[in-house]
């Protein structure tokens, strides 16, 4: 299997997995048309081979429901932004975009999400101002992780019950 092969089978699998795929979409005609946007983008050159694979490789560090939400929302973005760059009026560069803004669109919960984890990193954490209203809030925080942990090991022991191993 390809790297371009592979790539359309996450990208497939992704679609499945989020439930975007309904009858309109056509897998085989998306297949030719990546094929076609391959050819667009000579992507059969040889430092493609180069390296490790930009976006399959991070996928598989994401295991949860809601974390692939994320990630996948910025991948998803960052191909809408190649796609942006390219002639629009060829009609396999339209349908591939077509569907990823229908992917994008049923992701965008994943997409607020990552912009939360932006705007995180953005805080200026040595204003003082910014440190009293974190210490303000630090209790709070922390019952709030505690019920999630707490969730957590309650879904795990259950599990352990159900299962006899």
């Amino acid at each position: 299997m390809t790297f371009q092969t592979y790539r359309l089978f996450v990208l497939s699998i992704i679609m499945i997995y989020f439930g975007c795929v309904e009858n309109r979409l056509n897998l085989l005609q998306l297949q030719d048309d990546i094929d076609k946007l391959k050819a667009d983008f000579n992507s059969s050159h040889s430092d493609v081979a180069d390296g490790k694979p930009i976006f399959t490789e991070r996928l598989s560090n994401w295991t949860e429901r809601n974390e692939k939400r994320i990630i996948m929302s910025q991948i998803i973005s960052m191909y809408l932004q190649i796609l942006e760059k390219t002639d629009k009026s060829k009609e396999h560069v339209r349908n591939i975009s077509e569907e990823l803004y229908t992917l994008k669109a049923s992701l965008s919960d994943g997409a607020k999400k990552m912009e939360d984890l932006k705007n995180l990193t953005k805080l200026e954490i040595n204003d003082l101002r910014i440190q009293r209203k974190a210490v303000n809030e630090l209790f709070s925080v922390l019952q709030k992780l505690g019920d999630t942990t707490s969730s957590h090991k309650r879904k795990r022991r259950q599990f352990q019950r159900q299962c006899k191993c």
